[in-house]
């Protein structure tokens, strides 16, 4: 992994700086839905709050008997109400409790109460794939949501010890646009591209100050792994008859990097900030599934650098 010189990111407060590095997304209702009208998504809203219910038992049947983690268990259940109020219908639409009918209804087949955090871990992976299913029939705010929710579902899988992805999983090269992207189409995956040149960027200044080790090997995999994302949006782009935003000459840092720690600490921040570009691209119809895998894997990879991760990753500056 190629690494700036030490000059070079020690001056880099001089140049001009990209969101991703210093900001946040743009404001994005949680609601859009007409007052008075009935919420297009109510059935699937209805059947993300039922899948969010049963997730809630599971946590109170362990956490009724666990001897351990219960802190743990506790933030993650936290995130759980969260999720449920995001996915809950404007109030033009309520929708009734879930029953037991409803709830069991929320997945092919209806496993066990979860007894361990290990079957924890599993009823939130199957609980990911369900926000998974139902992105491509969603509205494009749901569909930012239900990517977050899902991210926040593997996070929680990997917190509690199972790094099992989601099944659908389509890689960046599934996307398969029309001849001509639609402008607001370009727009938004300009703007991953614009993450993704920041984030390489920016793992070439946590490259020159992680030790040789672990942890060198996980930033090297990482930039390779954005540098990929960025090769694709590029083509992608560039097929949809769009010129590919190009890579800037350099981009102010949130904070100083000086040693090991920090710079652990700013791959934190590109990866959850990624998310945020990522959520977006999610509300594109053309772009959902590899979107809602790449903000999975950047939420993923922020935790694993020791972000202190949102409920809804992507989304916690608005919603």
């Amino acid at each position: 992994m190629p690494v700036p010189a030490r000059r070079t990111f020690l001056a880099l407060g001089a140049l001009a700086g990209f969101q991703l590095l210093t900001g946040c997304t743009g404001d994005h209702p949680a609601h859009p839905a007409q007052p008075g009208a009935e919420d297009p998504d109510l059935p699937l809203r209805r059947r993300q709050l039922a899948a969010t219910e049963a997730l809630l038992a599971d946590y109170d049947a362990v956490l009724a008997t666990a001897t351990a983690d219960a802190d743990k268990l506790g933030d993650l259940r936290e995130d759980l109400l969260r999720h449920r109020e995001a996915l809950a219908p404007a109030a033009a639409s309520p929708a009734p409790p879930a029953s037991p009918s409803s709830t069991a209804s929320a997945s092919p087949s209806t496993p066990s109460p979860a007894r361990t955090a290990a079957d924890l871990a599993a009823a939130e992976l199957r609980t990911a794939e369900l926000r998974l299913a139902d992105l491509a029939a969603a509205s494009p705010e749901l569909a930012r949501t239900l990517a977050s929710v899902a991210a926040s579902d593997a996070a929680h899988a990997a917190a509690l010890g199972d790094t099992t992805a989601p099944a659908a999983d389509p890689s960046p090269s599934a996307a398969a646009p029309p001849a001509a992207l639609p402008t607001a189409d370009a727009d938004a995956l300009q703007a991953a591209l614009a993450a993704e040149h920041a984030a390489v960027y920016g793992y070439g200044v946590v490259g020159a100050f992680l030790p040789t080790g672990p942890r060198r090997e996980d930033a090297r995999g990482s930039y390779a792994a954005h540098q990929a994302r960025r090769d694709t949006w590029q083509r992608v782009l560039a097929a949809g008859g769009a010129s590919p935003t190009a890579a800037a000459a350099g981009y102010r840092l949130p904070f100083q990097v000086k040693d090991a720690d920090t710079a652990a600490r700013l791959a934190a921040h590109l990866e959850t900030q990624l998310t945020a570009a990522y959520a977006d691209l999610a509300a594109r119809a053309a772009f959902r599934a590899p979107a809602a895998a790449a903000l999975r894997e950047s939420a993923l990879r922020a935790a694993h650098w020791g972000a202190d991760l949102p409920a809804l990753p992507g989304l916690a500056a608005t919603q």
